[in-house]
């Protein structure tokens, strides 16, 4: 169960709902990288690259963010459904006071079918969403004119996630329903070309209560040299090499999570050896080290996610500028789980839970200058802003809920 909410199969159950509660709350040594495998299906043969090696990043967190706010409004860009009940009609237009943190709404850009997911190209000029259905796609728009550039198939079904290199020449998408990641080259309008390529997950054997692979994220490493696709069915994180000439994706290492883990999303600590991995559909979450030379990721024990004794299921973990907290937002239990992150990034120490003040957080981020968290709560149709304080992480509500259909994405900018 990926988004909770389908455009392919026109209902809110497309993606089944699976499984157990877990959440053991310690954190134990991290165990033995896996050795790597090659074992994804590709749409076009093509020669293999070999993986090189790359430095091993510092431990040294990036630079807090900065303490002056920008002055006046600020772009808020919000994701919907457009074809389900009580859905939107576009990407929802926006802004915020970065004092106040209060949302104010100023239109809808229409014409764009199913945007569930939304990412920024490097430069701020170019928005980029998924359009989620049968026949997936990605689609451009330009934000000076706010002129729609064009879209393209990814090939796949159901495209849940996408991301931009940082190079800002090629586009990365996850397809949740085919079960592959599909990368696109980016022109000098910001436009996306035809694919380059596509990558169907096919090994590992789809896990407990999965029919087959459920691409969930496609991410690049911090340190540029690799990009990770999260894969909900096969309970894998896969590491590509990604030709920045051609756009191709050579497969380097797995990771693999306990079988009906479930893994969702992936967030790396700003000092690059460490990330985050949110488990869906056992409701954990685990600290995994990362080694930049191989792109190998080694997952660590299961988590508690701080949830309750109901159903719930981790959306997506942040963490800070500075590297000090992590947040993961719980659907289901309908509350933020706050995070102390301890040992340059190797340990996550559960402080607490905050209630979201909505309905089925599916996504959440932060403003650019990390002083506020934005949640899109899909159920209840709103956005909950809260005030992040620097020092202790603690999460404070900045007032009600901004009402927004089948909120599923909150981009501050």
């Amino acid at each position: 169960m990926g988004s909770g909410a389908g455009a392919a199969g026109g209902g809110w159950s497309r993606r089944r709902f699976v499984g157990a509660l877990a959440g053991a709350a310690a954190v134990t040594a991290l165990p033995a990288p896996a050795p790597p495998k090659n074992a994804s299906a590709r749409t076009a043969a093509r020669p293999e690259q070999a993986a090189t090696a790359a430095e091993q990043p510092s431990a040294k967190p990036s630079a807090p963010h900065p303490t002056k706010k920008p002055s006046g409004p600020q772009p808020l860009y919000l994701g919907t459904y457009t074809t389900v009940e009580g859905g939107g009609t576009g990407i929802g237009l926006a802004t915020y006071d970065t004092a106040s943190g209060r949302v104010t709404g100023t239109g809808t850009l229409t014409g764009i079918v199913n945007p569930s997911y939304l990412a920024l190209h490097p430069d701020r000029r170019t928005l980029y969403t998924v359009n989620e259905h049968d026949d997936g796609a990605v689609t451009a728009v330009r934000l000076a004119d706010r002129k729609i550039l064009g879209a393209r198939s990814t090939g796949g079904a159901g495209p849940c996630h996408l991301s931009v290199h940082p190079s800002g020449r090629w586009l990365l998408s996850a397809n949740y329903t085919s079960g592959s990641v599909t990368v696109h080259p980016i022109d000098s309008s910001g436009a996306p070309g035809e694919r380059t390529d596509v990558v169907t997950h096919s090994t590992p054997a789809p896990g407990p209560g999965q029919q087959g692979p459920h691409a969930h994220q496609f991410i690049t490493s911090p340190d540029g040299g690799h990009v990770l696709a999260v894969d909900l069915g096969t309970d894998t994180v896969y590491t590509y090499r990604l030709d920045e000439r051609r756009g191709t994706l050579t497969e380097v290492a797995q990771a693999h999570t306990r079988p009906g883990a479930g893994p969702r999303h992936l967030t790396f600590h700003p000092g690059g050896r460490y990330a985050y991995l949110a488990n869906e559909v056992d409701n954990t979450v685990a600290v995994c080290a990362y080694e930049a030379a191989t792109g190998r990721l080694t997952i660590g024990d299961p988590q508690s996610t701080g949830s309750g004794p109901g159903t719930n299921y981790p959306a997506q973990i942040v963490v800070t500028a500075n590297g000090s907290y992590a947040y993961l937002a719980n659907r289901g239990d309908n509350s933020l789980a706050h995070y102390a992150v301890e040992a340059d990034g190797a340990r996550l120490r559960l402080l607490g839970t905050v209630p979201v003040s909505g309905d089925f957080p599916r996504q959440i981020a932060f403003s650019p200058d990390g002083t506020l968290l934005f949640a899109a709560n899909q159920k209840s149709s709103t956005v909950s802003v809260f005030h992040v304080d620097d020092e202790s992480g603690e999460l404070r509500l900045a007032g009600e809920p901004f009402a927004s259909p089948v909120a599923v994405c909150a981009l501050p900018l």
